[in-house]
């Protein structure tokens, strides 16, 4: 009846899901993985601490030896000094294992928090290399949750709870060992329940997997909905929406709630389940030995039947625990596998085995019959053609969603063509080195990247070995010096949300003008702004394009009329081009669009 309703109660606490091995394949693999990469370095050290666990086990057996000594010598002698000596033996013995406690855990800990470091630190490295193309798809709450609350799962379990679990496998072991030199017949009858337990640890295990990986995305969708709010927040107070979302981060909390109630439910089961099974075992050997001990056949006495239950609690007690680690133990195996699945991400921009740092940054910049999109269902580009001649300015317009942007992300390689090419200077992308391809752009876009520090260093993040001297020449020609001096070292705010859009725009120019690249892209760099922080903009933009490659991306036409040669985009396609008088003058889709928003340029 125990073991039936033990099996109700897993199908009420988790989905309906196949019973599988305890270990699956890719546990075993992500095992694996994680003891050569992370464990097998510091086998001498886990080598000392198996070792420290073994004598703790050792100790435990001792006692027994010496409870049983001491009771015949009550019963039997009744020697003071012995029964004194035993007791100064026993208090030696748990004199020992307390040093040896405290010892294990720091050690445990250091060589599990020195193993999550590194694999922290080889996740970042990782995700480095990953394309723009992840972390557009990836909710960010997901990557957090990686980083941070899986990796510190993982340090404790494997520091904590893993070491505890050795400690108690070798305490059943030692123990038993000697219960069973003591009287197998009664060993043998006393671990009849052992099938048992071991069915209801594989009958939990898949339950708790199911659960558990619930509840790692019902997480990450919880930190990724909070990353929404607090991005969003502007939004949300102008908008009066508070109670729209206090609602929904308060529904999401009470379904991560919900599971984790089930999963403690489905973990919790095992314990009453071993304690009913420890009764049934203690009455066995209550029964049995005390009838071997009257009938004084089977060389066991009252001490030693006193000693013998004794051990049992010894056994019992962590075996309770031990399965109590097993049932926790599938639930990190979800957790494992969570953290190594951003391993199972592999760049596909890389660098060509051929792949060269040399090329003419000054030369002409070229898309030539390219095929591209971002769902293999809805193409973008279809045989696309577009030259921006070297040292000139180039500008791109069009509606939103024509492709603009796209084209800056194709020429820095922030993603590869379906077919045809992109050249600079005759070279094609594919064939240069993604940093030395990258570094010979700068960047001025409307969405500016500000961090919580100072704007001194807002402004060296894009050269972090730049000097003092270097930081200030070149806000100064951003037209921000004054405002850097005011503000001196205290940070901007989360997301630089102390600064208006015009200072976020002339820090991303400060960093353009640091960087000193030779190709200038310019997206859509002066669209948030009100005519006479633009014109402040404008000026700076153009000391800053002087003598470089520019492409310019823009909704506001004003921006682009000195342009050499414009393209106008509409669907993927380049429908115009020429200068602004000759766009102007064919009175087409560019002319529509000039005329519509000329009332504004006054």
């Amino acid at each position: 009846m125990l073991i039936s309703n033990f099996l109700k109660g897993l199908k009420s606490n988790g989905d309906n899901r196949e019973k599988g091995p305890m270990f699956s394949p890719k546990d075993r693999e992500n095992i694996s993985w994680f003891w050569s990469k992370y464990l097998k370095s510091k086998t001498p050290w886990l080598f000392l601490v198996l070792t420290l666990i073994a004598v703790q086990g050792a100790v435990y057996q001792q006692f027994l030896v010496l409870t049983e000594n001491g009771l015949r010598v009550i019963f039997d002698s009744g020697s003071t000094n012995d029964l004194v000596w035993v007791c100064a033996l026993v208090f030696s013995l748990f004199t020992m294992r307390a040093i040896i406690s405290y010892v294990i855990p720091r050690l445990s800990v250091w060589l599990a928090s020195e193993a999550v470091m590194q694999m922290r630190r080889d996740l970042i490295d990782h995700l480095m290399t990953l394309d723009l193309a992840f972390f557009e798809r990836t909710q960010p709450g997901e990557i957090i949750l990686r980083l941070v609350n899986q990796s510190q799962s993982l340090s404790l379990f494997v520091g904590q709870a893993t070491v505890n679990a050795a400690r108690d496998a070798a305490t059943i072991i030692i123990v038993s060992g000697y219960l069973f030199y003591k009287s197998p017949l009664l060993f043998l009858a006393a671990i009849i329940v052992m099938p048992t337990i071991l069915l209801l640890l594989q009958h939990v295990s898949s339950t708790i997997k199911n659960i558990q990986s619930t509840a790692e995305n019902a997480m990450g969708a919880y930190m990724t909905g909070i990353d929404e709010m607090i991005s969003g927040m502007r939004t949300v107070k102008i908008s009066g929406q508070e109670e729209v979302e206090r609602s929904r981060l308060v529904t999401a909390t009470h379904n991560i709630r919900n599971i984790s109630l089930r999963l403690q439910s489905a973990q919790a089961l095992v314990m009453p389940a071993i304690d009913m099974m420890a009764a049934f075992v203690y009455v066995l050997v209550i029964g049995g030995g005390g009838y071997m001990a009257i009938s004084g056949d089977f060389g066991l006495d009252g001490a030693g039947i006193i000693a013998y239950l004794l051990g049992l609690a010894l056994i019992f007690d962590p075996a309770r625990t031990l399965a109590s680690f097993f049932a926790k133990l599938q639930a990190n195996l979800i957790i494992l596998d969570g953290v190594r699945s951003l391993y199972r991400e592999t760049p596909k921009i890389t660098d060509a085995q051929h792949a060269h740092e040399d090329f003419d940054r000054s030369g002409d910049l070229v898309l030539d019959d390219v095929r591209f999109s971002y769902d293999q269902n809805h193409p973008l580009f279809e045989n696309l053609s577009m030259r921006f001649e070297g040292r000139k300015v180039s500008a791109i317009v069009g509606a939103t969603g024509s492709g603009k942007t796209t084209v800056l992300s194709l020429l820095t390689r922030l993603y590869d063509v379906a077919d045809g090419s992109v050249t600079i200077g005759g070279t094609a992308v594919k064939d240069i080195k993604i940093k030395a391809l990258r570094s010979s752009f700068s960047v001025v876009a409307q969405d500016i990247v500000i961090f919580n520090n100072s704007l001194k260093e807002n402004i060296r993040y894009v050269r972090p070995d730049a000097t003092d001297e270097e930081v200030r020449a070149a806000a100064e020609a951003a037209e921000i010096l004054d405002l850097m001096d005011a503000r001196g070292d205290k940070p901007l705010g989360p997301k630089g949300s102390q600064l208006s859009g015009g200072q976020k725009q002339r820090i991303a120019i400060a960093r353009a003008f640091l960087r000193a690249s030779p190709i200038l892209l310019l997206d859509e760099a002066t669209s948030a702004l009100d005519q006479k922080t633009e014109d402040k903009v404008k000026r700076a933009l153009n000391r800053l394009s002087e003598g470089k490659t520019t492409l310019i991306v823009a909704h506001r036409l004003s921006a682009i009329t000195h342009a050499d040669w414009i393209y106008v985009l509409d669907a993927g396609q380049v429908v115009e081009q020429g200068n602004h008088d000759t766009l102007i003058a064919q009175g087409g889709l560019y002319a529509g669009m000039y005329k519509a928003q000329k009332g504004s340029y006054a």
